[in-house]
């Protein structure tokens, strides 16, 4: 894989070698970051918002050959995820008709406009179909979003919605049905991370959709001891356990569980989404 030049994780990101765009679907219009050559991976931004981790995460998705499509869904694009801001953004979101924060057995609806997002960018960038990674608070949408027929490579990455109800999903009986028969029907699978302790993504959560989807559902469950401790003020006091399995938890050291875990991530994209299933440069 390419090396990029690293930014500093602890000032605000210029994204600045992103192109950012305004996209409209089904009426509604939304910032998307995009950078890269080759088929597209949508990249979804976990709480607080799009941080230098999170840019990190979507530079190496282009080092490995993708096209990266980066929605801004909530936040302060590029900042650094300080506790006070980081805490508005989220009760902001939590009350957005957007996202079903708390309710289980529900899709959010925000994920119809980002099955629009894989259609276009499916079109733009040709190949077999699109990749998809969610985190945090949009780790569940990667799963929902296998209702669109160009999806092929969903990756749900600590997975917090619904936040009250720790075994419950964010996602409708009906929609989470449709999505297993189309598994099995194509023989793919759904990548899942998370960490151990994860006091936000419960090992309650993974049980249900392990159920719910049997063996098409790959969970990876990291040790606490994988988790970097220099994280950014709001993960340190606000979600005060180890969470980012690929941001701002992952130690960016050969031999670290978490690079193992990108790693796995880039060559599962590479290998639904290349025909080749080599890994870019």
């Amino acid at each position: 894989m390419a090396q990029q030049h690293q930014r500093p994780l602890t000032e605000d990101d210029p994204l600045d070698d992103f192109t950012a765009r305004q996209i409209t679907l089904d009426g509604i219009e939304k910032k998307v970051y995009v950078m890269g050559r080759g088929p597209a991976v949508i990249v979804m931004t976990e709480m607080p918002g799009i941080s230098p981790h999170v840019a990190r995460f979507a530079r190496w998705v282009r080092d490995a050959g993708f096209t990266v499509y980066m929605p801004s869904l909530f936040g302060r694009d590029g900042a650094v995820p300080g506790a006070e801001e980081g805490i508005a953004v989220f009760k902001r979101a939590c009350v957005s008709a957007e996202f079903r924060a708390f309710a289980a057995n529900e899709s959010s609806p925000v994920t119809q406009w980002l099955r629009a997002l894989a259609r276009l960018a499916h079109a733009e960038c040709g190949g077999p179909g699109v990749g998809a990674i969610g985190m945090c608070f949009t780790g569940n949408f990667a799963l929902s979003m296998m209702l669109e027929p160009a999806m092929l490579a969903p990756v749900m990455c600590q997975p917090s919605l619904p936040m009250d109800k720790p075994e419950a999903m964010n996602m409708a009986p009906e929609e989470l049905a449709a999505v297993r028969e189309r598994l099995e029907r194509e023989d793919l699978t759904v990548m899942a991370y998370r960490f151990e302790g994860d006091r936000h993504c419960r090992a309650q959560r993974f049980a249900a959709f392990q159920q719910a989807l049997g063996h098409r559902f790959v969970a990876r469950v990291l040790p606490d001891s994988a988790a970097n401790t220099q994280t950014p003020p709001f993960f340190a006091q606000v979600v005060a356990s180890p969470h980012s399995v690929v941001t701002a938890h992952l130690i960016d050291e050969a031999g670290q569980p978490t690079v193992a875990a990108r790693d796995e991530i880039l060559a599962f994209f590479a290998r639904r989404l290349r025909p080749s299933g080599a890994v870019g440069g």
